[in-house]
């Protein structure tokens, strides 16, 4: 596969999980975030069942790396369970756009956190530090110097997005991939139905009303453009993939303006500007790192 087709890949998947942002707002005019979440992470989860079987080698080797991903699996789905449920609680308080470029933040955490693990960064992750900051600022800060309610909840979310990056980048190395991504999305589905049960009533009427962005979540989102970044990253350097990936929170914002009629004021766009500056100039370092590699 080539670069260009590896690099049409990624655009798609970002493409898909942009528009996702939109899905979940708008399921919520019909279904609970926490019920939304359960029953899109369990669409989600078992559309990766049929790669795991056209990938396994044997029988006895699957169980041996089911066995292995149980633990990974539910460290990861507890922490991607509270990463998913304050960005779907927060999206009943802000718009699609605003939450995806929030969200994005973990390109710029993910190295702050390494900062505390005890390793260096370099200078691009901690320029990307500095804008990301500025535009969020810019972004939600009002006059008055509050945050609103939703957007400090994708805030918050943000910080578990970044650990669950980390955690996968440590496990994935270890285990199968798509086996540790199906339990982690089992799991994330037991917790959300789990306090669904408790905090909300669930109505299958109203989950049915809701069948297109559920399938949309839990299909598309998670089976599909997960498969698509898989393959697609076989012959793309992690780093471009990455830029490639973060315009996820450029679609979102174009979604929920074409889709949900969502109007940003000219302070909230700069504010997005700077974000993505900030996460695209946090990925220099590793772009010259790869290109130094390919030199040598």
């Amino acid at each position: 596969m080539s670069v260009f087709k590896s690099n049409l890949l990624l655009l798609i998947a970002a493409a898909i999980w942009g528009l996702a942002f939109v899905a979940q707002r708008v399921g919520m005019d019909y279904v609970g975030p926490f019920t939304f979440n359960g029953v899109r992470f369990f669409l989600g989860s078992l559309s990766l069942v049929p790669l795991i079987f056209y990938f396994r080698r044997d029988a006895q080797s699957s169980r041996r790396e089911f066995k292995n991903a149980v633990v990974p699996g539910i460290i990861a789905g507890s922490v991607l369970f509270g990463g998913v449920s304050l960005q779907q609680v927060g999206l009943v308080y802000t718009t699609a756009g605003k939450a995806a470029f929030i969200t994005g933040l973990y390109v710029v955490l993910v190295p702050l956190i390494s900062i505390l693990l005890g390793r260096k960064i370099g200078t691009s992750s901690l320029l990307g530090s500095v804008l990301a900051a500025s535009g969020l600022y810019l972004l939600c800060i009002k006059e008055a110097l509050t945050i609103n309610f939703g957007d400090m909840l994708q805030f918050m979310g943000a910080f578990f997005w970044a650990v669950h990056i980390l955690l996968i980048g440590y496990f994935s190395r270890r285990i199968d991939a798509l086996k540790l991504s199906c339990l982690q999305y089992l799991v994330c589905s037991v917790l959300s139905m789990a306090v669904a049960v408790v905090a909300e009533t669930i109505v299958w009427a109203d989950i049915l009303a809701a069948y297109i962005v559920i399938i949309y979540g839990g299909v598309f989102s998670t089976g599909i453009a997960y498969t698509l970044q898989v393959v697609a990253q076989k012959y793309a350097p992690p780093a471009n993939a990455a830029i490639i990936l973060s315009m996820e929170t450029v679609f979102a914002a174009v979604g929920g303006y074409l889709i949900l009629g969502e109007r940003m004021s000219g302070t909230e766009i700069m504010g997005c500007a700077l974000m993505l500056s900030g996460m695209l100039t946090a990925q220099i370092g590793s772009l010259r790192r790869e290109a130094n590699q390919v030199q040598l």
